[in-house]
């Protein structure tokens, strides 16, 4: 797949990760009172799983790995993105929600905003990285 491909696949699933995320803490927050921290912990791990799992299906569908590969890509996925996400969300959470007052939605916004970039090359290079073929002198050294 084109490097503009996944690009738009990553950011397609990452709108709608965004979407179930939002939705997710609206409901934990702003329906059932929970604590925004807490809940933008919750709502994060829950987008995380939903964007792993389109991510397989289609932005790095083309490194397949089986079953034990995609069960290790998991655990990576989350140790890598699903942390940076976790960190990035709760502490902007907490400072513009909690410290300057922003509505937690907003604040959701900038937390997913800000990790983007770094989720995107650490799916690219950690989770799903590219199989490379080891290469064969094509001549003999002297």
């Amino acid at each position: 797949m084109r490097t503009s491909d996944r690009l738009v696949a990553f950011n397609t699933i990452g709108v709608i990760g965004f979407i179930v995320q939002t939705l997710a803490l609206w409901l934990l927050a702003g329906v059932a009172r929970l604590p925004a921290v807490p809940a933008t912990a919750l709502a994060v791990e829950l987008a995380v799983l939903h964007n792993f799992i389109w991510h397989v299906r289609w932005t790095w569908a083309d490194r397949p790995a089986g079953w034990q590969g995609s069960a290790r890509r998991l655990v990576r996925f989350n140790l890598t993105s699903g942390a940076v996400s976790l960190l990035v969300n709760v502490a902007l959470m907490a400072a513009l929600r909690d410290v300057l007052g922003l509505h937690y939605l907003v604040a959701n916004l900038a937390g997913v905003a800000c990790a983007s970039v770094a989720n995107y090359l650490l799916g690219d290079r950690v989770v799903f990285p590219a199989h490379r073929l080891c290469r064969v002198p094509s001549g003999s050294e002297s």
